[in-house]
């Protein structure tokens, strides 16, 4: 399991050379990309490449675009797309007016192929999927392709009828011409255009060919004015291929390729295919069930943009894959809540107390402080009764060694924020249940201290006034997957979800406060974690909380 230290970035490193006087883009504003596929939800994996992105271009005072990277027709949903620009936007960033989509840039992805073509450096060929892979070699064999010498106006007759629809899917490609005995793989005469009759959520049915990622990419970052293109470790092997394509068609700028390596999370899987696959066969509720690694999942559960961030600027930037303890994210957002949720009262598993020589039809208020941490964060009135509600917990018949809570002859505790009581007794039904808890109270000891100055050997307990509150659902999250690595190879992802990963509790008891509770604003109930309003179920008459985090931090950062 990787430790988490902050370390030096050293993309920032290689950016300073570039811009320092003599330097590939010395005078140069840095500028970069941010190149989702819409395909799907952003994830904390697309996360940190994207506060890499945008957060390179703030740090050097430059400039990032947002580009839908949507050369692919069979994917992409305009649902994604909007998805994709709510979670940068929640994030704290923004591309300005640079908003663009790959498929802006098919005509001139076509017109450079051709350039290709006449340069003698591309070619069609008629090798089918299966030939394709026969003849491609190995590392001692070089690739083959008996098409490779075909004339350039050949070539050139069919690209322009490959474009015009004569031939039905993968009749032909259209390959770069590099080096088929090259050791990386990627520059044997790569394909850079195949044929899809498909039709495309914005270019409609104007294409029917389509350039490969490789191809398109360098060229729609040189068009922009690109200066860094900064993507995950994956593509370092193709680097060599973007270099090739910007430097034999004429585009105005040479961007520079850095690769950086992926987020890994343990329990959970990142890959966009198998999210869909969660979601498609309802093993979640959709793309933003807290459970998920989605952003919008992590939203609705209670996460925060700083503690995201956070997160990712902790994580660091390497070369070398790693794997981060989900514990550590979750100790991201435990720090910044801790400094920013309100304190409230909530009663998960409740049962009755009755403060038995406290005036029956009388009810007073209290002001009680909302966070300790943050003295600008005010106060609130809360309401104190004869009948009240706490945690079934906090009361036992029979006491246990250690015990500070309520037992018949205890202690004397205090009720947070109001008075304290001391508990003589409890009502059962008739299987032995503990309905009600009987206790009396001080009244000379208003907000908790007594007025001679004794000192409360009992603990402190949260409680709610029965005749006020309001009735909540809790919805509390684990880890979706009980193995730690359920995207090893040989593992079927879906054996290892854990199958109590969501327990809900109804019948839970909040504070009147919180009747107009409203998501994104996170409060901490006490001992029991942090918790936040579900932006999708919840309603003035039915609240619902879902758990961020519990108050444990099972994490420990290293020193």
């Amino acid at each position: 399991m990787a430790e988490i230290t902050e370390s030096k970035n050293f993309i920032h490193a290689f950016i300073e050379e570039d811009i320092a006087p003599g330097g590939q883009f010395a005078g140069k504003t840095v500028h970069t990309r941010f190149p989702p596929e819409p395909n799907g939800y952003l994830h904390i994996g697309h996360c940190k490449a994207l506060i890499i992105d945008f957060g390179t271009a703030e740090k050097f005072g430059g400039l990032c675009n947002l580009r839908m990277d949507d050369t692919n027709p069979t994917k992409e949903d305009v649902e994604f797309v909007q998805a994709i620009q709510d979670d940068i936007h929640w994030l704290g960033f923004d591309w300005g007016d640079r908003f663009f989509y790959g498929s802006d840039y098919f005509e001139k992805d076509y017109e450079y192929a051709v350039e290709l073509i006449k340069k003698g450096l591309a070619y069609v060929c008629e090798l089918t999927p299966e030939q394709f892979k026969e003849y491609r070699g190995d590392l001692n064999t070089p690739a083959v392709s008996p098409y490779r010498d075909r004339p350039i106006e050949e070539s050139l007759d069919l690209f322009a009828r490959m474009r015009a629809g004569e031939f039905e899917d993968n009749k032909y490609t259209l390959r770069a011409k590099i080096d088929l005995a090259s050791g990386n793989f990627n520059m044997r005469d790569p394909v850079i255009y195949r044929i899809r009759h498909m039709h495309h959520h914005r270019q409609g049915d104007k294409w029917c060919i389509y350039p490969m990622y490789d191809f398109a990419h360098p060229i729609q970052d040189a068009l922009e004015g690109i200066t860094h293109s900064l993507c995950s470790l994956e593509f370092e092997n193709h680097r060599p291929l973007y270099n090739w394509v910007v430097e034999h068609v004429s585009v105005p700028n040479h961007p520079r390729q850095i690769e950086f390596a992926r987020l890994g999370i343990d329990h959970t899987v990142l890959s966009k295919r198998k999210l869909r696959a969660l979601v498609e066969n309802g093993y979640v509720s959709g793309w933003d069930d807290p459970r998920m690694p989605t952003l919008c999942g992590l939203r609705r559960r209670g996460y925060t943009p700083a503690s995201i961030r956070n997160f990712c600027d902790r994580v660091g930037v390497a070369k070398s894959p790693n794997t981060i303890e989900y514990a550590f994210l979750e100790h991201c957002l435990r720090e910044d809540l801790n400094e920013t949720a309100k304190r409230v009262m909530t009663v998960l598993d409740p049962v009755k107390l009755t403060i038995t020589n406290y005036p029956e039809g009388q009810s007073e208020t209290f002001q009680v402080e909302n966070n300790p941490n943050d003295a600008g964060a005010g106060t609130r009135e809360i309401t104190f009764s004869r009948s009240l509600w706490i945690e079934r917990d906090d009361f036992l018949a029979q006491p246990i060694p250690k015990y500070k809570r309520l037992y018949p002859d205890g202690p004397e505790c205090r009720l947070k924020g109001a008075y304290v009581i001391k508990c003589t007794g409890c009502v059962t039904d008739e299987n032995g249940k503990v309905t009600e808890v009987l206790a009396t109270y001080d009244p000379d000891s208003k907000g908790g201290d007594p007025a001679d100055g004794r000192k409360i050997k009992g603990a402190t307990i949260h409680w709610v006034d029965a005749e006020t509150c309001v009735d909540c659902e809790v919805r509390q999250y684990s880890n979706l997957f009980d193995d730690p690595d359920p995207d090893a190879a040989g593992k079927d992802f879906l054996a290892c979800l854990n199958p109590h990963s969501l327990e809900v509790l109804t019948g839970c008891k909040a504070e009147a406060s919180l009747r107009s509770a409203k998501a994104p604003e996170s409060y901490q109930f006490m001992r029991l974690g942090y918790f936040c309003p579900d932006s999708k179920d919840s309603a003035p008459d039915h609240l619902v909380f879902n758990r961020s985090v519990s108050l444990k931090d099972s994490f420990k950062p290293a020193k």
